[in-house]
């Protein structure tokens, strides 16, 4: 196909296994030969063949499926159509021998096409393709810059506070979002002034809770905590906003706008659940004003709050109160001024209150000149003072505001180390923190030294077009020592922020230098153990290098003798012997070649699921070529008893470590029945290699063990040898175990 090079081929059953002998052990792996060579395939695969469905289908039908395929795989198609069909007319098909022989149609109606197994695959099928939908549309979102609510999903999202109401709030939202089976989110703002912060403990109790739901867990960053929450809910086209009811008081809600009317006024088309609490009922809540809005009101106050006063005290304290008293009132005034706007407006609002109390109030009226020298003293007395407390009262609340700012990034860098400590990778922080300041685009920049010029290079990043350079980034925080930048697309953030996010960028940087470390670390330890290896190997392997190459030179030197005269089946039993010990010294260099590489990491085993049966008689196969010198005679006192096992290994390695057991066990057992067998013990499947042959010397024993502990691998992923071992009962015993695949398999 790929000489003849169409422009679409089609290709039928994407996850079926090629014939024995094909380049390809999968015709998956054929099709992306294909693709790789410029050619459209059109292809077709059944849900059940899924990598990441094994076992949920295998729950359902009750068979676990030989034949599957990465999930990666059909997600790399360009197009993913759903042929879908109803349980009963699929049924029919098979009735009507459509689809298999007349002599199978009864036992796959009665078996695995029975109509509940046909619906749940059915919905399967619809989930999976559904999912990979949802993916598709926030790509196409994020690319077209939409932020309009689009409906195709329902999400619920639900904003906690950290007080006790919380889990009531979770809960209820976990009720919403399964009756119309929706994704649920979880999220919390750190507001900018730090009220209301959420503790390190209530955190990991919302946390648990939230994972018990199958809920995930945000935080985000807002001064104005509706416009957060509606941010991230429109960010990730959720369609319903569940809040708790607001602690305000009543005459607080008739002055002051609460975050949950101002929610409900800008949500738009997000649906708005306002959930009553007991809580509601206890303590009161401060809402926060925005900073803007904030300067705004202290400066109409330092107008507005003098001009009550002296119109009150015109029209009704004037006859009641003398001139101090009415310059308390005024004082009164300037200190709420005060604590509203800072010094600037309140030394407006004391100016204008001198002004007011001198026209209006003191003798004579409607006019700026001062009869009495003791009113002009308490004037001026009543404007030195009210500055003068004015610039304390604003002290005192910067010292607020700014402990309040502490505590706000107390927790965020609570909340950032926190993760890192969970074990959180580069990639997860850096979305963390896009996700908290609500950027487009978080990404970490390395800068190298080389020569007479800088380059750089981006190390991680998370989100849609990050930055590659300093100059293009609209925050960049750079690391204390010059060599890291943590790059920000989207909003610019304030200096507060950016006091935070010094701390985090260092954290990144330190988890980019411990994952140096580490692969550092780790190359090291595979240098020392390929090593290691090599000097077993070597120190193992030399009496089987030295006895082939004798009996090659034994009889090449008989051969080449001229004093003795060889018959024909003389000279062709010593040219069997060259042969055979040419064999021999080939497939033992192979395995010294594989295990050096293996070591090295050059050569990586290639993990699929093989039947054990197969690999035991491909490798009895290759035993009796003769390439080890044994006959077919030899072979037959192999007994194989494997059943149906199915592991996950690379299939020739398998295939060349059973062939050397096995050939072991003939060698030195040569007149003795050697069984092969499997079981299941825990997560992994036992291959015994057993022989009845005399055993090992023991003055043998404690070299053999040594050697073989060398080679014993501690940690054991899918596909790998865990164990190589004898032992003597009344035989001798070698055991090979290789991880069973028990659960589903990552795509």
């Amino acid at each position: 196909m790929l000489a003849r090079h169409p422009q679409v081929v089609l290709v039928d059953e994407l996850a079926h296994t090629n014939t024995p002998g094909s380049k390809n052990h999968k015709r998956w792996q054929d099709v992306e030969e294909l693709l790789d060579a410029g050619i459209t395939v059109i292809s077709t695969v059944n849900i059940q063949h899924l990598e990441s469905l094994n076992d949920v289908v295998a729950q359902i039908t009750g068979i676990e499926q030989k034949e599957t395929l990465p999930d990666s795989v059909v997600r790399q198609a360009a197009q993913v159509e759903l042929i879908d069909i109803t349980p009963e007319a699929l049924r029919r098909r098979l009735s009507h021998g459509n689809v298999y022989a007349s002599d199978k149609i009864d036992a796959a109606l009665s078996n695995y096409f029975r109509r509940g197994n046909l619906t749940a695959l059915r919905e399967l099928a619809l989930l999976w393709l559904a999912d990979q939908v949802d993916t598709a549309l926030a790509k196409y979102r994020a690319e077209n810059q939409i932020t309009d609510l689009w409906e195709a999903r329902e999400r619920v999202v639900v904003a906690v506070t950290g007080g006790p109401e919380s889990e009531t709030l979770v809960r209820r939202a976990s009720r919403i979002a399964s009756k119309s089976s929706a994704e649920l989110m979880v999220v919390h703002v750190i507001r900018g002034d730090g009220l209301a912060g959420l503790s390190e403990a209530r955190m990991s109790k919302i946390r648990e809770l939230a994972g018990s739901l199958d809920a995930s867990l945000h935080t985000v960053v807002g001064d104005d905590v509706a416009d957060a929450l509606l941010d991230f809910a429109r960010e990730i086209n959720a369609t319903q906003l569940v809040i708790g009811t607001s602690r305000r008081t009543r005459w607080a809600r008739l002055f002051e706008e609460g975050i949950g009317q101002a929610i409900v006024e800008r949500s738009g088309k997000i649906d708005v659940h306002l959930v009553t609490h007991e809580e509601s009922r206890r303590g009161l809540r401060t809402t926060p004003i925005a900073p803007r809005e904030r300067r705004v009101a202290s400066w109409l106050a330092a107008v507005i709050v003098p001009s009550l006063i002296c119109a009150i005290t015109v029209a009704v304290l004037d006859r009641y109160l003398d001139t101090s008293g009415e310059s308390a009132l005024f004082f009164v005034g300037v200190l709420v001024v005060a604590l509203l706007g800072g010094v600037a407006p309140a030394v407006l609002s004391a100016v204008l209150s001198s002004l007011l109390l001198n026209y209006y109030l003191t003798d004579p009226r409607h006019t700026f000149t001062i009869a009495e020298p003791s009113a002009a003293v308490t004037e001026a007395v009543l404007l030195l003072v009210a500055v003068a407390v004015a610039v304390l009262v604003d002290g005192a609340a910067k010292r607020a505001r700014e402990a309040r700012r502490a505590s706000q990034e107390a927790e965020l860098l609570t909340l950032f180390a926190g993760s890192v400590l969970r074990g959180a990778d580069l990639e997860t922080l850096l979305e963390r923190v896009r996700e908290t300041y609500s950027q487009r685009a978080v990404s970490m920049l390395r800068e190298y030294a080389d020569e007479d010029r800088t380059r750089s290079e981006v190390v991680a990043s998370v989100g849609k077009e990050p930055c590659a350079t300093v100059d293009s980034a609209d925050t960049a925080i750079e690391v204390g020592d010059d060599e890291f930048w943590m790059l920000m697309a989207g909003k610019k953030l304030s200096a507060r922020d950016r006091r935070v996010l010094n701390a985090v960028a260092r954290q990144a940087a330190g988890l980019v230098r411990q994952r140096e470390m580490a692969e550092e670390a780790s190359r090291t330890e595979a240098i020392v153990r390929a090593d290691e290896l090599r000097r077993s190997l070597l120190s193992a392997v030399s009496h089987d290098l030295r006895t082939p190459l004798a009996a090659a030179k034994v009889a090449v030197s008989s051969l080449r003798a001229q004093d003795i005269a060889f018959s024909p089946a003389d000279t062709a039993e010593l040219l069997a012997t060259i042969e055979e010990s040419i064999d021999a010294l080939t497939a033992l260099v192979g395995n010294l070649l594989d295990s050096s590489r293996l070591a090295a990491g050059v050569l990586r085993p290639d993990l699929q699921r093989v039947y054990l049966e197969e690999e035991v008689q491909r490798a009895l196969v290759s035993i009796g070529k003769g390439a080890t010198g044994f006959y077919r005679s030899a072979i037959d006192r192999v007994k194989v008893d494997v059943g149906g096992a199915v592991v996950m290994a690379d299939a020739g390695l398998l295939e060349r470590v059973l062939a050397n057991l096995i050939d072991n066990a003939l060698r030195y057992a040569p007149d003795c029945v050697v069984r092969v067998n499997a079981g299941r013990v825990g997560d992994r499947v036992l291959i015994n290699v057993i022989d009845e042959g005399p055993g090992s010397r023991r003055e043998a024993r404690g070299r053999s063990s040594n050697l073989f502990s060398a080679l014993a691998i501690t940690t054991t992923p899918p596909g790998s040898v865990w164990e190589c071992r004898w032992r003597e009962v009344s035989s001798r015993r070698w055991a090979a175990q290789s991880p069973r695949e028990i659960r589903r398999a990552a795509a």
